[in-house]
């Protein structure tokens, strides 16, 4: 999905502007769902192949298939251990249940005898003229791979430690091959009738070409090798998987040998939890299930980490002098298994069960089909047709050669970030005779779609330009309903969203210092236009004709007020800003300053009398919006007290109370309450002196101040006391 420049241009430069949202690439039509239709490389939208339901299993995966002599194919199942037999017709019936719960391993030679393995601590089963036996039992947790020779020897791939069995008969099985890694995940045997193997956990590929040989044809980047296929002139390619899923170092179960007695079917289809009792509950999670968490019998205790943004699955293709190339790759999809056909390379994905066809000459790939189950887990063709199995709901599904009557496609959800006026849905088409396109629309304001959404708009046909009838709403879809082998791409919806409403979000008052002023109000002289110099005789230097003059202490500074405020705007809009002002006791509010672009503006300190005051910000997107759609918000501050008088310091004449002097003094607030007094005794430390009433809580307080009697001369005694506006006011008195 992309917005159309143009209108993302004018959508950052003016308010409420119409835009659009387009799906034109194959990426873009890749995040919609699909029934009966498929998307090209060039991102068209086109009649699939038709995908038949052959047969629903009623169970959660299908874990293995493989096709006998006959055309009948066997299936592999869980969570309950059986084996059905699926006639060409059709016609399913279970042949065997195992004592476990899974089949993970199915294979046929061409006599027509069926191989298959349970697990977990299961064995390899024999099928012969619809009698079952026990063929030989590797004594391993896990059979995940089973292989038959030209010679009719069989391989068998377990795990948890990773070896190779061959068997020539009813019990008559050696070991192989070792290979050190965990699990043997995957068997083949290639154009030149030797063995080929994939193993878990470090994803290599061997070639064994005799007992206790074997060479190395790739060791992935990715942990489990899925799938193995040979292919023509000595070609090999491979489905490599698990690249996001990852567990931490956590309990060894690699002794999981003891039995199995519970079974968990987790959420996903292709998760089967088996709990070991004899090893205190340790979850063993085996192999097919989605990403890396197969590779986890020896891990399965530790907690799975996922790394999203990483390469999951990948598809490979080894050539005869063993040359590797990566012809595909995912961050967001595993790959199951691959199948050859005359179309290219088919493979299986867990993105709702999907089947691609990669085209090896240009790596291009097509979305052939989507089954909506969760994974796509084995593909197995069948003279002109392809077989899927798939996991969640374990269905054997059929995809033929030729394409659909008919199918749809239903876009992702566009979320217009505000309530928006649809305008026109427009799209291209390749038409013809006696085939048709029709796209509908539905609106709401959920970001999923529920029962709250509007219905399906009537159907839309004219490609050029249909007006949207859905109503008016911030998420919307659309899907695409085709017949014949007309086909669609570049979708286009055009919308205008509604303008949204700024918003403040902060309103602050504080002071701040402009340029200082003398004790007469003017502006202080500059530094140097006089100076006065006292040499140590105590005789002056230069001086004016006047004599030695009194230097004025300037004051501190000029009090500015500093009103700020935090505002913004959803859609970006450039906002202007008015402030006001009203008094406690006023009724209206005084305009102080419109037309401001910063969220700030300062006024003389001194233009306000002592009170309380309210300041409010009007925030406007109205230049950038008609006036019609321009929004405004308003936030008013926190009551504001000024107060610029200093309290009054009323001193009685002190009095003599036994051997002690005392002081009485008033001090009287105008404008606040007052906060604190203090005293200093011959400009000495400053020390609290509290009210007759205890608490300093009033705009008026009354204290009496008791000081020792000097034995002799005179003391001056300085009152100061704080108002809640920080002011200070003075009071003195000599006692003697």
């Amino acid at each position: 999905m992309k917005w159309v420049a143009a209108g993302a241009l004018a959508a950052a430069m003016f308010g409420a502007t119409p835009t659009a949202w387009e799906m034109n690439t194959y990426q873009d039509f890749l995040q919609g769902r699909f029934h009966g239709v498929s998307v090209d490389p060039d991102g068209r939208l086109r009649l699939a192949p038709k995908l038949d339901t052959v047969w629903a299993s009623e169970q959660p995966a299908i874990w293995s298939v493989a096709r006998a002599a006959d055309g009948a194919l066997y299936l592999g199942t869980g969570h309950k251990g059986r084996l059905y037999r699926v006639a060409a017709g059709g016609t399913a019936e279970a042949v065997f249940t195992a004592a476990e719960p899974e089949i993970f391993a199915v294979t046929a030679d061409a006599r027509g005898v069926v191989y298959f393995a349970s697990a977990p601590n299961g064995k390899v089963y024999r099928l012969e003229n619809g009698r079952v036996s026990e063929y030989f039992d590797p004594q391993a947790v896990y059979v995940w791979s089973l292989a038959v020779a030209a010679d009719g020897a069989l391989y068998v791939g377990t795990g948890n430690e990773g070896k190779i069995y061959r068997v020539t008969g009813p019990g008559a099985g050696e070991l192989y091959y070792e290979t050190g890694q965990s699990h043997v995940t995957s068997l083949a045997l290639d154009t030149r009738k030797e063995l080929l193997a994939g193993t878990e956990p470090n994803g290599i590929v061997y070639r064994v070409s005799a007992k206790d040989r074997a060479f190395v044809l790739h060791d992935a980047d990715l942990p489990e090798i899925r799938a193995i296929v040979p292919g023509a002139n000595g070609a090999v390619y491979v489905v490599a998987m698990g690249g996001s899923l990852v567990r931490q170092q956590g309990a060894d179960v690699s002794g999981a040998a003891a039995t199995i007695s519970t079974t968990t079917v987790s959420s996903t289809a292709t998760s089967v939890t088996v709990v070991d009792e004899a090893q205190g509950g340790v979850e063993i999670k085996p192999k097919p299930q989605a990403a890396a968490a197969q590779a986890a019998p020896a891990l399965a205790g530790a907690p799975l980490v996922e790394y999203p943004g990483v390469e999951k699955s990948a598809i490979y293709r080894i050539s005869a002098d063993n040359g590797v190339e990566t012809l595909w790759s995912s961050k967001e999809e595993n790959a199951y298994d691959i199948a050859l056909s005359q179309g290219g390379l088919l493979f299986s994905t867990d993105g709702q069960g999907r089947i691609y066809r990669l085209d090896e000459s240009t790596r291009r790939v097509t979305l052939v089909s989507e089954t909506r189950e969760s994974e796509a887990l084995r593909l197995i063709g069948n003279g002109n047709d392809v077989f899927v199995a798939t996991g969640n709901e374990g269905k054997l599904f059929r995809l033929g050669q030729s394409a659909g009557e008919k199918g749809e496609f239903e876009s992702p959800v566009h979320d217009a970030t505000a309530v928006a006026r649809w305008g026109r849905l427009s799209w291209q088409q390749v038409s013809c005779a006696g085939c048709t396109v029709a796209l509908r629309t539905r609106t709401g304001n959920t970001a999923r779609p529920d029962k709250t959404w509007s219905e399906w708009s009537a159907p839309l046909t004219d490609g050029a330009g249909s007006a949207i009838t859905s109503p008016n709403a911030r998420f919307i879809q659309w899907k695409a309903e085709v017949a014949g082998g007309a086909s669609v791409g570049s979708v286009r919806v055009a919308y205008l969203p509604q303008n949204s409403s700024p918003v403040v979000k902060l309103v602050q008052v504080s002071t701040q210092i402009a340029a200082p002023k003398t004790a007469t109000g003017n502006a202080a002289a500059p530094a140097g236009a006089y100076s006065i110099t006292v040499t140590e005789t105590g005789e002056t230097g230069a001086s004016s004709a006047a004599g030695t003059p009194s230097q004025p202490l300037s004051r501190a500074a000029n009090e500015q007020i500093l009103i700020s405020w935090q505002a913004e705007d959803a859609d970006g809009d450039r906002l202007e800003y008015t402030l006001h002002f009203r008094g406690e006791q006023e009724q209206e509010w005084k305009l102080l300053k419109e037309h401001l672009a910063e969220p700030a503006h300062t006024i003389d300190a001194e233009s306000l009398a002592d009170g309380r005051y309210y300041f409010r910000v009007t925030a406007s997107d109205a230049a950038m919006n008609p006036a019609a759609s321009a929004r405004r918000a308003e936030l008013v501050s926190a009551p504001i007290l000024i107060d610029r008088t200093p309290p009054v310091v009323k001193v009685g004449a002190p009095s003599r109370a036994g051997g002690a002097v005392e002081v009485r003094f008033e001090v009287v607030d105008a404008a606040s309450p007052l906060k604190s007094c203090e005293y200093s005794v011959n400009a000495g430390p400053w020390r609290p002196v509290a009210p007759e009433d205890g608490i300093i809580d009033s705009a008026t307080e009354s204290f009496v101040l008791r000081l020792d009697a000097a034995p002799g001369g005179e003391a001056l005694v300085v009152i100061r006391a704080y108002d809640s506006g920080g002011n200070a006011g003075l009071g003195r008195v000599v006692v003697r």
